[in-house]
């Protein structure tokens, strides 16, 4: 397992070869041990293979080709729909539909997701995590008819790859473990941990290609815009709303 998870990659081109639906449910299963909150296991995990259904998905993707590609997509929910029906026929009164509910829910998702994609990277398939889940969260919703108490949260798209890139960079140890308190940095600090990854060939070319003069105008003047991301918190949370996870009461 160690092997597997210092060895992940991010894979963007697939093959059409199919999952088998064995390999794919011992892969679901490895999801359904990961650690959640007080073994609710508020999280569900919606599995598409239709073409039709991925063509549509895609879109809320930003058309990204691999969603159509990949012969599994599989969107993570945070779910307490479930566990509150199971509440109500046990003559238990659920009181759910808050902010830290939906919170627990998610993270219990991502813990599940991560289970998921370790085990199938155990098994040769390639995966990769779209974050533009929480973007377009409401016409997600609607194209996978999720009912009131369920979001989704993030989706790994899944299958065999087409093409094996290199290992993506990484901060050092150093750059994210803190030992008994936090210990913030200095700007020299912040200037050693950051210089291997802006020294990179390929960072290099993204700020000429690019015309900036830092990495982090990369980040913050393209890939990840105030603007962009004051929208989707918006719509994001319009959405949590809507499934009724905001009751302040």
């Amino acid at each position: 397992m160690m092997h597997t998870i210092l060895n992940h990659r991010t894979i963007r081109k697939y093959k059409t070869t199919p999952v088998s639906q064995k390999m794919l449910e011992e892969i679901l299963l490895a999801g359904t041990k990961a650690s959640n909150t007080g073994n609710m296991q508020t999280y569900s995990m919606i599995v598409t293979t239709d073409s039709t259904l991925k063509e549509q998905l895609c879109k809320c993707h930003f058309g990204q080709e691999m969603v159509k590609v990949a012969p599994v997509l599989i969107t993570f929910c945070a779910d307490f729909n479930r566990f509150n029906k199971w509440c109500n026929l046990r003559k238990a009164k659920p009181g759910y539909d808050n902010f830290l509910s939906f919170f627990n829910a998610a993270i219990d998702a991502l813990l599940v997701a991560q289970n998921v994609a370790l085990a199938a990277e155990e098994k040769g398939l390639g995966i990769c995590y779209l974050g533009t889940t929480t973007y377009n969260a409401k016409q997600i919703i609607d194209i996978l008819n999720l009912p009131k108490g369920v979001v989704p949260v993030t989706t790994i798209v899944m299958g065999y790859p087409e093409v094996i890139p290199d290992l993506t960079d990484r901060l050092p140890l150093e750059a994210v473990v803190h030992y008994e308190k936090y210990q913030d940095y200095s700007d020299e600090k912040i200037n050693e941990l950051y210089s291997e990854k802006e020294a990179l060939p390929f960072h290099q070319e993204l700020l000429k290609i690019n015309n900036k003069e830092t990495l982090a105008q990369i980040f913050t003047d393209i890939r990840y815009k105030k603007a962009d991301n004051i929208a989707f918190s918006k719509a994001f949370l319009k959405a949590i709303e809507d499934q009724m996870f905001m009751n302040n009461e």
